[in-house]
């Protein structure tokens, strides 16, 4: 009984620890990012320029069954500063009878069987190349780019990085569901990817606008199917290069959901994925540990944090808990709690570069519903691919100018 005990409450003392350290560290990169980090000039300063060679970029755009976003997001690669590229579109299990464009940097591939796949579309594409490019970036056909996209991501290669998450905006923001989507991005963009390129640490990738070197996209493919893909590629590629680094100019648009159901569907798809590459992170960790290599092991650290209602969920379990112990305990855990409250507003506040935001920070006990219904609904995520579907059309110019208005 004495050994269960001790055991219990060993587990229990490392769950507090690990809690509290995912709670407290937005807090931490939100103060070094004030105090130190804020105004630093990164690409060219802290991130010397060691070429000036235009690199070859081959822009894949993977659709399945739908073509309605397709036109929109050709049409702003064609309106780049940036000259040298190439647009694959493949277009999965979808009638590309009206997908005819003039501009010959633009190929239209239809695999026969159908993938049902983003993996293998990727895969597709890159093995169709009319040339050798020196980097891929895989896009969603609902997204849409900057004007400046390409000319922005060009100088990052031209600093050394092999590998580089371009920034990620919101396309629309019109509904309550589409700013809590929104804001959730915002908080995983400053505390997974700006804060920590003004360090010096990797960023976290995302399923689009990620630009990879292709002979190193070569050497990590992998064949897996089913979602996720994103986490699998980036600890294999974060043990190839020193540094996988944020681009926060270089910007792409993705479309947030604009309901709860779709929403819901979304985050238990997330929430499978997080559980299934669990082992994966873990490894990750490991290997930075042994090497040892600080950039590779926080990487795993971090990647392994939960999803934050449930970080938050055993806050508020350890709070209760330790009002029953001590009244102290349960004090340092209200106190923990309310930083990172702070920190996550702060950072809403201060990094969000579109408007509303603010306002959808009363509505987050209705994402946290949806997430703990989500969660509930994990088995489904188990058995087949929760497609989130996309509704709004809309052109580069169209937003610009709504984003100006």
């Amino acid at each position: 009984m004495k050994l269960a005990g001790t055991i219990l409450l060993v587990v229990f003392i490392t769950l507090q620890f690990i809690a509290a350290f995912y709670l407290l560290l937005p807090f931490v990169l939100l103060v070094l990012h004030f105090l130190f980090t804020r105004n630093r000039q990164l690409i060219g300063k802290k991130y010397k320029q060691v070429t000036d060679k235009e690199f070859d970029f081959a822009a894949i755009i993977t659709a399945h069954k739908d073509t309605r976003f397709i036109k929109p997001l050709v049409d702003s690669f064609v309106k780049q500063t940036y000259k040298n590229f190439v647009v694959y579109v493949v277009a999965d299990d979808c009638d590309i009878s009206d997908l005819q464009f003039t501009d010959e940097r633009i190929k239209i591939l239809k695999p026969e069987p159908a993938f049902h796949a983003k993996i293998k579309s990727i895969k597709y594409a890159a093995d169709q190349f009319v040339r050798n490019h020196d980097v891929l970036i895989v896009f969603d056909s609902d997204n849409l780019v900057h004007p400046s996209y390409l000319q922005n991501l060009n100088r990052y290669f031209q600093c050394g990085f092999r590998a580089v998450q371009t920034h990620m905006l919101s396309k629309n923001t019109g509904t309550v569901y589409a700013k809590l989507d929104s804001i959730g991005h915002i908080y995983n963009t400053f505390v997974e990817r700006q804060s920590r390129m003004e360090l010096g640490l990797s960023s976290s990738i995302l399923g689009l606008g990620i630009a990879i070197d292709t002979d190193l996209y070569k050497l990590v493919m992998y064949k897996d199917a089913l979602g996720g893909f994103d986490k699998k590629l980036q600890a294999d590629v974060m043990k190839q290069i020193p540094q996988l680094a944020f681009a926060e100019d270089a910007v792409v648009y993705d479309e947030k959901v604009d309901d709860g159901d779709t929403l819901e569907k979304q985050r238990t798809r997330w929430i499978y994925t997080y559980f299934k590459y669990f082992k994966i992170n873990f490894n990750l960790l490991l290997t930075g540990l042994k090497r040892p290599n600080f950039n590779l092991a926080f990487f795993g650290l971090t990647a392994l944090r939960p999803p934050l209602f449930l970080t938050v969920g055993l806050a508020l379990f350890f709070i209760i808990a330790g009002y029953f112990v001590h009244p102290a305990f349960a004090a340092a855990w209200l106190i923990i709690l309310f930083l990172f409250i702070l920190s996550f507003v702060l950072i809403v506040l201060t990094q969000s570069r579109q408007k509303g935001m603010g306002q959808a920070l009363l509505y987050i006990p209705v994402i946290v519903w949806r997430q703990v219904t989500a969660l509930l609904k994990i088995n489904k995520a188990r058995k087949d691919f929760l497609k989130t579907e996309h509704v709004n059309v809309i052109y580069i110019d169209d937003l610009l100018k709504h984003e100006s208005a």
